[in-house]
């Protein structure tokens, strides 16, 4: 039997190089699923997506969605694309045994913790409060030159990540320290700033609700002295006084520390980002 991908869609192209298209999973021409592709509108038309790989039940444990799976990147490579990227979710055991057997490595992955009654207390000596304005700048400044690395870390041109940092800041942060639904945190010790938190009080994905940590960091120099905790539960305080009922966040698959801190801290992953380099 052959499997082959039928569009059921024009090719839709963008101005930038944006192209995505829906596709029928056959077997012998015969429907059994369906499969969107499409480029990645994070990182470009070079880096390739795959979602919604369904099989019918009835066609499902015959190697269709593997078969269905190579077919999409086979597209991609058509459309130039140099990387595919998929999200599984945590439960999905068998999607999850099949991106690792054609070759897919986990990039990260998204975590949720559903939130104590109570605010947690803050280690003594330390307490939290929300950024000046001259702290911002400065973070600010900070923030964008790690968020450039990590896109050009993940193949964006240093060009592109800059372009792309500055848009994501400035429309996550369009005000500033007064961004609705937004806390910018400082962690203090001693008088002394030892770490930077943000977080948004309203999920920023659609579909999904709750807190989201943006990001945390320790100054360098305070590292390794449980600080990172700390920031975590000043995240869960403010989350708590917003009224949402969970917190979420993305980490890193190579940042073993932070995973391992926030599965100690109750944190339980949903999805998998995983991705592929396309030959």
């Amino acid at each position: 039997m052959t499997t082959t991908l039928r569009p059921t869609a024009p090719l839709h192209q963008g101005a930038d190089g944006a192209k995505s298209r829906t596709y029928e999973v056959c077997v012998n021409s015969r429907p059994v699923g369906a499969v969107e592709l499409s480029t990645d509108p994070r990182f470009g038309a070079a880096v390739g997506r795959v979602a919604g790989l369904l099989i019918d039940e009835a066609d499902r444990r015959r190697g269709r969605a593997t078969v269905a799976a190579l077919a999409a990147e086979e597209v991609l490579r058509g459309w130039g694309c140099g990387r595919v990227e998929i999200s599984v979710p945590a439960e999905a055991a068998a999607a999850q045994r099949m991106a690792a057997a054609l070759g897919y490595t986990e990039r990260g992955r998204n975590m949720i913790k559903p939130l104590p009654a109570r605010p947690p207390a803050l280690p003594e000596g330390v307490v939290g409060r929300p950024m000046s304005e001259s702290e911002f700048e400065t973070w600010l400044a900070h923030t964008k030159v790690g968020y450039a690395r990590s896109l050009t870390e993940r193949g964006l041109s240093e060009e592109a990540a800059r372009a792309k940092c500055d848009a994501d800041h400035a429309a996550a942060l369009a005000d500033g320290v007064a961004t609705p639904d937004t806390y910018l945190g400082a962690l203090v010790r001693d008088d002394k700033v030892v770490g930077t938190l943000w977080l948004a009080l309203r999920h920023p994905h659609p579909g999904q609700s709750g807190a989201y940590v943006f990001d945390v960091e320790i100054a360098e120099e305070y590292r390794g002295q449980g600080l990172g905790r700390a920031l975590l539960l000043l995240a869960e305080r403010e989350a708590l006084a917003a009224g949402t009922e969970r917190i979420g966040l993305n980490v890193f698959a190579d940042n073993t520390p932070a995973l391992r801190l926030y599965e100690s801290l109750g944190y339980e992953p949903v999805s998998y980002h995983l991705y592929k380099q396309l030959l």
